[in-house]
């Protein structure tokens, strides 16, 4: 009851506000992401992810706690509300890659300015004990967050135009006061999310072990290349006959039909379950002895 009033209000708000790109998997989504891999750690590391939560004081962002691995997950986004303090992390949250071109992550990510650098830089940091515990309190509420980040298929695609926040879709009661970023980041995630058997416990449900392992396979840059295969097949691809061809200034607003909104909510559910268990993977991986994170960058599992 009291989550179906939250997403009422934030509907309400949604309709009142306009749409803006801060947000990516919106607090529901990214909590999603960290329930599961919580849900699916080692107690091992289930431990120690409570360990640095308990620190979160030492941020010194009261309005932004951590207390939970929720909480956690919404922090890097819930920081962008304290002005110049956070700003050097902006760009490290999505990675426009082209959905026109050939895959490739080295002009989006130059200077490691996008999610998936940040992510390997993150997990290296949360690995290693001689980091100040503060730094590592951070690294872990970035690194949930960011695996979130890259699952958002909106963040890792492009077709010059802002990963969708340019493109202006029509969706549900909400009309035509959104745009396909913000269409992705909550109001198809929340319903996909909340759509029976719901919540992170649903999701997993659906799931067969073989299934979860599998999911876990791969390394960053297949992740990255698969959220960028979706957003080329699915989130533009939904829309567009051709996703690639130029789209004229005139041209009717497109939009999401109940029909689309069906066909995308298991692509949804799959990214969410996707982005939680792997982070999980990283998380063990990152708290294990001996951690692979920290052997020499020729052995990087990504």
């Amino acid at each position: 009851m009291i989550k179906r009033l939250a997403f009422r209000v934030a509907l309400l708000l949604a309709l009142i506000l306009p749409a803006t790109p801060a947000l990516a998997w919106w607090e529901y989504g990214h909590g999603a992401v960290g329930r599961i891999a919580y849900m699916t750690v080692s107690p091992h590391t289930r431990h120690e992810i409570d360990r640095l939560l308990r620190q979160g004081r030492l941020l010194d962002t009261p309005t932004c706690p951590v207390r939970t691995i929720e909480l956690a997950a919404y922090w890097p986004d819930c920081i962008k509300t304290l002005g110049e303090r956070f700003s050097y992390a902006s760009p490290w949250h999505y990675q426009n890659v082209n959905i026109c071109r050939p895959f490739d992550l080295r002009a989006p990510c130059a200077d490691g300015n996008c999610v998936s650098a940040q992510i390997e830089r993150n997990v290296r940091l949360l690995a290693d004990v001689r980091v100040p515990l503060r730094e590592r309190v951070a690294a872990l509420a970035f690194l949930v967050h960011f695996m979130g980040d890259l699952h958002q298929p909106m963040h890792a695609g492009d077709h010059n135009d802002l990963g969708g926040n340019r493109v202006q879709v029509t969706y549900g009661v909400i009309g035509g006061r959104t745009n396909l970023h913000s269409v992705w980041d909550g109001y198809l995630a929340d319903r996909g999310i909340s759509q029976p058997p719901g919540e992170p416990a649903g999701i997993l449900s659906e799931l067969s072990g073989a299934d979860r392992a599998a999911m876990r396979q791969g390394t960053i840059t297949d992740w990255s290349r698969e959220g960028w295969e979706i957003s080329r097949d699915y989130a533009y691809g939904s829309l567009f006959q051709d996703p690639c061809a130029d789209r004229p200034r005139d041209a009717p607003r497109p939009v999401m039909t109940e029909a689309i909104v069906e066909r995308l909510i298991p692509i949804v559910r799959r990214q969410v379950a996707r982005g939680g268990l792997r982070l999980a993977r990283l998380l063990d991986e990152a708290f294990a002895p001996d951690s692979i994170w920290l052997r020499p960058r020729e052995r990087n599992p990504s």
